[in-house]
This record gives structure tokens, C-alpha cells and sequence, in this order.
């Protein structure tokens, strides 16, 4: 599975997430190879403060917390100011030095690769659409099955069609035509979300929708899950 020299998110050719990133912001477009539809991603939005929606994610954390592709840390230094431990882990060095300067605990680390304390984590999150981290929802939620603790809850912002349920090879772009290598990502709603949760030893608790935002928690269940 992927690690952290695989494609990922905005990586690769002239890298415009890391550009962004580290120039403050900007609008990159999330295309989709061979289709050409795309999606608009405000980098911005992940340097400011947590809004709302963050918030009633926040709100929702047991225990200490794994920000899963944690960017420059803006729901890692939310959790952490609610009071909770807290690490982030993604894959971009941009993001994790950002959010190093922020002095917030963060790690250069796919998901899949060996992570600290796992199978103790009171709540993993897998927001701003990184249930599409390596085009496979299946397999990347059956990891962070394996990554919290019984009980542990896994929160997952998902699209806001509930339907949506797919997968491709995209690219990132910025406004200046700085393009990304290609790499895997994938689109899922909270009722197509319901279909890939059987055998990853995760059970669906709660949904909700706030401010256009749609979110999906579930929770480990306490025996193993058999096939």
C-alpha cells in the first residue's frame, strides 16, 4: 500500500500544494485525468482557524486524537486547544513543517505506515476529503480500524452527495499552471460509505451535515470482524 514516497495529493511535477502551502494560500483545481471535471480546494481554508463544522468534529473527539493527512494543522491545534492530545501525520514535508512551526506534534508518515501507539487511539479524523487518500475507501478504512482502540471512534468528512461513489487518477493544478504528478483519489457519500464498512471492523454511529459539510462517525467494534 502507499507510503510516504508514493503519489499523493498535489505532489510530484511542480508540486503546487507544497507551493501554496508555503506562499500562504491560493485556489488549486483537483482534476480528474481523462474526464477533465475538477473540484475547486481553497488551500486557505486549511491555514485558517476551524470554523463550525470543524467544531462539532471537535466536539466529538474521545480521547487522544489522530489527525490523519493533518495539513498545516488547523483541527490538530483546534483538538489540542479543546484540550485533548493530539498528533498529526500526512504525508506532504510542507504541511508537517507548517505545522511543526505552529508548534504542534506532527509526523512525515503515510496512514499505512507504521504509526505510534497503534491500536490506542481514542478517535482518528480523515477530514477535508481524505477518505481519498490512495483511491481505496475499503482498504483505508479497514487501517484505521486497526490504528484506534475498541471503541474508538473514526470520523470521516465524506462528499455531500450521499451517493457518490468513485474512484480516479487525478492531478492538482494552480492558477499560475503549476501541475502535480498524477495520483489516486476517490469521491464517497455517507449512503455509498454504508456499502465499504462491512469487514473493516467499523460500525456506523452517527451522521450530520453542517454548513454544506457532510460527516460519518463510526466506531470499532469489539471483537474482530471475520469475512
Amino acid at each position: 500500500m502507499s507510503n510516504a514516497t508514493a503519489a499523493h495529493f498535489g505532489a510530484g511535477g511542480d508540486a503546487p500544494y507544497d507551493f501554496a502551502l508555503r506562499n500562504g494560500g491560493g485556489m488549486l483545481r483537483l482534476i480528474e485525468l481523462g474526464e477533465g471535471t475538477e473540484h475547486r480546494v481553497e488551500v486557505g481554508r486549511f491555514l485558517a482557524a476551524a470554523d463550525a463544522a470543524d467544531d462539532s468534529v471537535i466536539a466529538r473527539i474521545r480521547g487522544p486524537v489522530l489527525d490523519v493527512g493533518c495539513g498545516p494543522g488547523r483541527i490538530l491545534h483546534a483538538a489540542i486547544v479543546a484540550g485533548h492530545l493530539g498528533l498529526g501525520v500526512d504525508v506532504a514535508m510542507s504541511a508537517v513543517e507548517h505545522a511543526r512551526q505552529q508548534g504542534l506534534p506532527a509526523l512525515q508518515r503515510s496512514v499505512f505506515d507504521p504509526l505510534p501507539q497503534e491500536g490506542s487511539w481514542g478517535t482518528l479524523l480523515l477530514l477535508d476529503g481524505n477518505i481519498g487518500i490512495g483511491g481505496e475507501p475499503d482498504a483505508l478504512l479497514a487501517r484505521c480500524g486497526q490504528i484506534v482502540g475498541p471503541g474508538g471512534r473514526v470520523i470521516v468528512e465524506v462528499d455531500p452527495h450521499p451517493t457518490r461513489d468513485r474512484g480516479y487518477q487525478a492531478t492538482v493544478v494552480d492558477i499560475d499552471g503549476r501541475s502535480s504528478s498524477p495520483f489516486p483519489w476517490y469521491e464517497i457519500g455517507a449512503t455509498a460509505l454504508r456499502d465499504r464498512v462491512h469487514g473493516t471492523g467499523l460500525q456506523i454511529i452517527e451522521t450530520w451535515t453542517l454548513s454544506g459539510r457532510a460527516f460519518v462517525s463510526l466506531t470499532r467494534l469489539p471483537y474482530p470482524c471475520h469475512e
